[in-house]
Order: structure tokens, then C-alpha cells, then sequence
């Protein structure tokens, strides 16, 4: 069980994190892009981690709470998928008995129709591209079902969805594993790049947040460059030559106005899960 603090922290420094990494056709501190700078960011991370930790509040409570704050901070949607992710995570992570993700799946399970309440509410002021109106759930409508039943539904389409139907299956089976794996080849890799490591790997699944706007061609046509770009960055990362091919990517996305936001947000998640599974451990 962690105190609010720590996980507030474990949330800031997650957000903080990858914003410092390059991240093709996100924004990072190398390029802004799709009308944000790194900035909004910032202050959304610094405006949302108290209520992602305010240990009072439920999971939906929590996401329409940051939501909110982000927005009176901003006045954009700069953090919807990393809140619906991060929710859970910190409801969790102030818990007792057994692994984080044990924790995570007892709360995912025990979701409530206000939690999806709360969680509409912040889609409907985030007002996130592709939302479009779903005549049996639609997020401007009461709700009906729990949180997890209304992710269930979109599962299919949505990765942040599906996560929350499979105890977060890209956190702890890929995410957290690939980032594991990374720090055990690349002993002494920069932590940036770690996160851009993480990022890419992320990136080889079609993005369902292009896909919402864009349409499945274009989901996939990212996967795709970002397939190809891969083999390469894997020999240059960490160096000049690394960046450069990573910004050059980056500039070509942009000018599509494609922005992988779900790639990005399940890398904050995974993060953030690293961050408070180092924070449980006992000191050696």
C-alpha cells in the first residue's frame, strides 16, 4: 500500500518523463505539434496528479476530477487516455495484499455505474477526436453500466478499452516486460531513451487513437513506418544519428496530423506502473 504522496509523485514523474523522450508525431520537448507545446502538458501533469492520488475519491471520481483540473488549467484535451489508464493504477497502488496487478484487477472488477458516470463526463468535456455518438453508450447520456461493462463494449476499437477488460494486459505482459528487457541490453541507456525504446514498441500495434480520426488505413500506415524505423533506431539509439531519424519521423507524421495519443498514453501507464511497483519494493 502506497500514500497519496508517493503515488502522486510515481504520476508526475511518469507524465514528466515522456514528455523529455522523443516520440514520433507526439509532443515531446523536441517538437511540438497538433496545436499543443510541451507546456500544456506540464501544467496538465501538475494539475491532474492530486486527484489521481486523492485516495477519497473512486475511479471515476478520480478521472472527472483531473479531467476537470486539466481543463481549468489548459483548456484542452491534453491527458484524457493517460487519466483513464492512471485511474486504476492509483486506486490500486492505495491498496493492500498481493501484486499490483492483482490489486488492479479487484478494482477494475468492482468498477460501479457511478465510476462510469464520472468517466463520461470527462469524455464529454475532453471531447476527444472520433468520438462520434454511439446510440448504446453514448458518453453525453446517463450511464447504464459500469465502467468496465461501457469499456467491454468498445474493447473491439479502443486500445485504453480493452485494457481495462484485460487487467491491463499491454501494461504488465508487454509493456512492463519490453522495458525490463531494454535496461538488461542497454545497461547504461539514458532513461530517455528508454521511453522512446518503450514508445516505438508501442507503436508496431495499429493506434486506435489515429484509427478513431484517421480510419484503419491510417493506423496502420503508421505501424508500418514506425516497423520500418525500428531496425534502425535499435543500432543508432542513444546517439546523434538516433535523434535525427526519430525527428525526421516525427516532422512526417506531424505534417499528416497524425498523432499516435494511445502509443503515447500506454506509455505513461506503463511508466507509471514501474514507478509504483519500484516504490513497494521493500529497501534492500
Amino acid at each position: 500500500m502506497l500514500n497519496p504522496e508517493t503515488i502522486e509523485a510515481a504520476f508526475h514523474r511518469a507524465c514528466i518523463a515522456e514528455l523529455e523522450a522523443i516520440k514520433p508525431g507526439n509532443v515531446h520537448i523536441h517538437a511540438a505539434g497538433h496545436g499543443m507545446d510541451v507546456a500544456d502538458f506540464v501544467e496538465s501533469a501538475r494539475a491532474a496528479a492530486p486527484h489521481m492520488a486523492n485516495q477519497a475519491l473512486g475511479v471515476g471520481e478520480r478521472i472527472w476530477a483531473a479531467m476537470r483540473a486539466t481543463w481549468d488549467a489548459v483548456g484542452k484535451n491534453t491527458n484524457l487516455g493517460i487519466l483513464l489508464l492512471c485511474a486504476p493504477l492509483a486506486a490500486a497502488a492505495g491498496q493492500t495484499g498481493g501484486t499490483l496487478r492483482e490489486r488492479l484487477a479487484s478494482v477494475l472488477e468492482n468498477l460501479t455505474v457511478a465510476d462510469a458516470e464520472h468517466a463520461f463526463r470527462a469524455i464529454a468535456l475532453a471531447s476527444p477526436a472520433g468520438l462520434g455518438a454511439d446510440p448504446e453508450m453514448d458518453v453525453r447520456s446517463l450511464a447504464k453500466v459500469t465502467l468496465r461493462e461501457a469499456m467491454r463494449h468498445s474493447a473491439w476499437r479502443d486500445r485504453i478499452a480493452f485494457n481495462y477488460t484485460t487487467a491491463f494486459e499491454d501494461v504488465f505482459e508487454r509493456g512492463l516486460p519490453f522495458m525490463s528487457n531494454t535496461r538488461g541490453r542497454f545497461s547504461d541507456l539514458d532513461e530517455k531513451w528508454v521511453v522512446t525504446e518503450l514508445y516505438m514498441y508501442f507503436l508496431r500495434f495499429p493506434d486506435t487513437h489515429i484509427e478513431r480520426k484517421h480510419g484503419r488505413w491510417a493506423a496502420i500506415a503508421v505501424q508500418q513506418m514506425a516497423v520500418q524505423h525500428i531496425p534502425a533506431f535499435h543500432y543508432l539509439v542513444g546517439t546523434e544519428n538516433a535523434m535525427a531519424a526519430l525527428l525526421e519521423l516525427d516532422a512526417k507524421l506531424k505534417a499528416r496530423g497524425f498523432n499516435p495519443g494511445t502509443s503515447a498514453d500506454l506509455t505513461v501507464a506503463t511508466m507509471f506502473a514501474a514507478n509504483l511497483e519500484k516504490a513497494q519494493r521493500p529497501v534492500a
